[in-house]
């Protein structure tokens, strides 16, 4: 709940760089508050929701000292400082007043970790995430791994590149009526089984706190996912990286996948024994492997991941839309209401296990 403030006390900050119309959607949600908001100290976007901004972008001492004052005067932020661990941690320092910053992620916890911040200084604000913002965009780009394994797009290819026309026909698998297992039956986790079951699949799921779930078929803990994984015909992951889910797909894991499987990845890669995982690309456990994460980003380019005739690798865009900045700020928008009215913020970071 707000320190018994009245709305107009409020000051937002927009510490990274948005779209000037986004701005003002913010500034109609109260007349009395106050957003401060200064693109001269923005760097500009590259493309849609690029929230680092150039990084060729430099501002001069002057502006750089405007910056800090500019988000030392807010109680709210919309954005990380330069959208990095160190700009949450000078803020954390620097401005007392500090109440509650929504970062543009949705697996904002790695940052708030990285930020090297004690429970005592995190205790003092609150961090939310922009969670769920993502979930179409990565459920759409788990189904194009999905489709890309059964349907063998990277066999196509080579074919295509080496203008090779098979003498025997090799036949795909059908989608619909195969089974899926998503790993984090969250919000991510969740569009990704309605898009999945648009398609025609079953899906089943784990969850830390196991309960019937509509359209699901089956609910177990990670405890019980090798036992969901004998049947599968396709796996994603969609969990975060805590110490909980380090190396959750580990050799035992990749055995207990039904030989050929297809495996995507749009949580975080140290959700992935990646070792184990070129081992079950190699044995055949599984068929073929979309990957949007890796352990190290960027993956290092003597991973034998870049090469991998059955992996595709993305760089970890499948959550990026044109229309991130705009589902962003509605989300904003939404927990500030929540917020002026003292109520409980959705998407908080835990700051024991950084989800």
């Amino acid at each position: 709940m707000m320190n018994s403030m009245t709305t107009d006390e409020l000051t937002i900050a927009i510490a990274v760089p948005l779209e000037a119309e986004y701005v003002e959607q913010i500034r109609a949600i109260d007349p009395a508050i106050t957003v401060l908001y200064e693109p001269d100290l923005l760097p500009p976007e590259r493309f849609p929701a690029d929230h680092s901004g150039d990084p060729a972008f430099k501002r001069t001492p002057e502006q750089e000292e405007r910056y800090w004052a500019m988000l030392n005067k807010a109680e709210v932020l919309y954005g990380f400082p330069n959208e990095s661990p160190a700009g949450l941690a000078r803020i954390a320092g620097s401005n007392p007043r500090l109440q509650w910053i929504h970062a543009m992620a949705a697996g904002a916890g790695g940052a708030v970790k990285a930020s090297g911040l004690d429970t005592a200084t995190l205790d003092k604000f609150k961090v939310t995430t922009s969670a769920g913002v993502h979930s179409l965009p990565l459920a759409e780009f788990a189904a194009l791994g999905i489709l890309n394994g059964f349907k063998r797009s990277a066999e196509l290819a080579q074919d295509q590149a080496a203008k090779v026309w098979p003498e025997l026909r090799v036949p795909t698998k059908l989608v619909n009526g195969s089974k899926l297992v998503v790993t984090g039956l969250g919000e991510i986790g969740m569009e990704t089984a309605r898009v999945a079951r648009a398609l025609g699949m079953r899906v089943s799921g784990t969850k830390r706190n196991v309960e019937a779930i509509d359209g699901i078929e089956e609910v177990a803990t990670n405890d019980g996912l090798a036992g969901l994984l004998a049947t599968a015909d396709a796996v994603v992951n969609t969990l975060p990286g805590t110490p909980y889910t380090e190396k959750l797909f580990s050799r035992e894991v990749f055995a207990a996948m039904k030989p050929g499987t297809v495996f995507v990845n749009v949580g975080r890669g140290t959700v992935v024994d990646e070792e184990a995982l070129l081992e079950a690309l190699e044995n055949g456990q599984v068929s073929y492997a979309c990957l949007d994460v890796f352990a190290v980003e960027p993956l290092p380019q003597d991973s034998p991941l870049w090469n991998h005739p059955k992996v595709m690798v993305s760089p970890h865009t499948s959550a990026l839309s044109a229309a991130e900045n705009r589902l962003i700020a509605e989300r904003f928008c939404s927990n500030l209401r929540i917020f002026l009215e003292g109520g409980e913020m959705p998407h908080l970071v835990d700051t024991v296990h950084f989800y």
